[in-house]
C-alpha cells in the first residue's frame, strides 16, 4: 500500500496501459483521477476502477489544450484533496504512418503536440499542487523508439519520445528543490490492443525474428511495465530523479 492517502493523476487512463497503471495505483491505496481524450474510454475506465472499489474520478481532456489540462488538474486536486503523483501516459504514434513519404505535416504536429506538449502541459499544471503538498513524483513516457532506431514507428514518434527525455531531465533539475522527482520510463514493445493483433497476424518466422532481438526471448506482460512505473512514482525511488528506466527485455542496452 505504497500510495495510501495519495492522489494520482493518470493521462491516457481510459484503457490499455494507462488504465492498468491507474488500477495498480488504486489497489495500493491511491485516489485516482483519469484523463482521456475519449469520453467512451474514460467512462469505461472509471466504471472498471469503481467496480474494483477504487475511488476514481476523471475528465475528458485533450492534453494539447493547456487551459483544459489546467482546469482538470485543478479539479482533481480540489475534489480528491491535493495531488502527489502524475503519470503522463498519453501519447504514442497515434495511428500516423511510419514511412517518410507517407508522413504529412499534420501527422508530425499531432505526434509532437500530444507527446511533448501534452506531457509539458500536464507537468506544468501539476507542479504547483505538488509544491503545496511538499513534494511529489512525475513519471513521463518515453520509448525504446526514442532511445534507438525502431522499424515499427516513424520519425515523428522517435523525435517526440527522444524529446521527452530532455524534458524530463530539465524539469527534474528545476523542481528538485521542491521535493518533486521527475523520471521517465522507456518501454519496449508491449502488446496492447492493436499491437497484439498485429503480432498475432505475423508469420511464425516474423514473430521469431522479433523475439530473437530480445535477449529474454519473450514478450512482456503488462504488469512488467506497470510495476516499474509504480516504483518510480513511489518513495522506493526517493533518491532517483532525472533518470530513464528502460523496460525492454534487453533489446536496447544503454551504454
Amino acid at each position: 500500500m505504497r500510495f495510501t492517502g495519495r492522489v494520482a493523476l493518470v493521462t491516457g487512463g481510459g484503457g490499455g496501459l494507462g488504465l492498468a497503471i491507474a488500477e495498480a495505483l488504486g489497489r495500493e491505496g491511491a485516489s485516482v483521477w483519469l484523463v482521456d481524450a475519449s469520453e467512451q474510454a474514460l467512462t469505461s475506465g472509471l466504471q472498471h476502477l469503481q467496480a474494483a472499489g477504487i475511488p476514481a474520478r476523471g475528465a475528458v481532456v485533450d492534453v494539447r489544450d493547456p487551459d483544459a489540462v489546467r482546469e482538470s488538474v485543478d479539479a482533481a486536486a480540489a475534489q480528491l484533496g491535493g495531488l502527489n503523483v502524475l503519470v503522463a501516459a498519453a501519447g504514442g504514434s497515434l495511428g500516423t504512418p511510419r514511412d517518410l513519404e507517407d508522413i504529412s505535416p499534420a501527422d508530425l504536429d499531432l505526434v509532437i503536440d500530444v507527446n511533448i506538449k501534452g506531457t509539458y502541459h500536464c507537468a506544468v499544471a501539476s507542479v504547483p499542487h505538488m509544491r503545496a503538498a511538499g513534494g511529489g513524483s512525475i513519471v513521463t513516457f518515453s520509448s525504446i523508439g526514442g532511445r534507438s532506431t525502431s522499424p515499427v514507428t516513424g520519425i515523428p514518434y522517435a523525435a517526440a519520445k527522444a524529446g521527452i527525455l530532455g524534458l524530463t531531465r530539465r524539469l527534474a533539475r528545476e523542481v528538485g528543490p521542491d521535493g518533486i522527482r521527475v523520471n521517465a520510463i522507456a518501454p519496449g514493445l508491449f502488446l496492447t490492443g492493436r499491437l497484439q493483433g498485429m503480432f498475432d497476424a505475423m508469420s511464425e518466422h516474423d514473430r521469431d525474428e522479433v523475439l530473437d532481438s530480445i535477449p529474454l526471448r519473450r514478450m512482456p506482460a503488462i504488469s512488467e511495465c506497470v510495476d516499474p512505473v509504480l516504483f518510480l512514482a513511489s518513495d522506493q525511488s526517493s533518491y532517483i530523479t532525472g533518470a530513464v528506466l528502460d523496460v525492454n527485455g534487453g533489446r536496447f542496452m544503454a551504454g
